[in-house]
């Protein structure tokens, strides 16, 4: 924890692209994006990863899921019906977990990514 990138993030201790902060949560903007939007929110308590959650950490998690649609239509990626109720637009949300689930850094965050094709083959 004393070397995690992200912690240093939300103590301000590095900077970053910061969309939303409250004081449960941080968002900001990835560094290395798979798309136009590439969004991460983290929780400001450390959690290495999705599987160090307990029960009490049910709200927190809670509060990261409801935020992500809240954050993606902010950033024009909300889905849209058209005239006929056809949608378009739209982006995903991404938790990896583990070396095997991808995890890069050990912080629990969650990914928001969307925008124009073409990313959406993309990862």
């Amino acid at each position: 924890m004393n070397n995690c990138i992200f912690c240093k993030i939300a103590a301000k201790q590095i900077p970053a692209a910061t969309v939303y902060e409250d004081e449960d949560l941080l968002v900001f903007k990835d560094i290395n994006p798979a798309a136009p939007v590439h969004l991460l929110i983290i929780p400001k308590l450390h959690l290495d990863t999705l599987s160090a959650a307990q029960e009490e950490h049910a709200g927190l998690l809670g509060k990261m899921l409801a935020l992500a649609p809240r954050i993606a239509d902010e950033y024009g990626c909300a889905p849209v019906a058209n005239a006929d109720g056809e949608l378009s637009g739209g982006y995903k949300t991404l938790i990896n977990t583990g070396p095997d689930g991808g995890q890069e850094v050990y912080h629990l965050h969650m990914h928001v990514i969307g925008g124009p094709k073409p990313w959406r083959g993309q990862r």
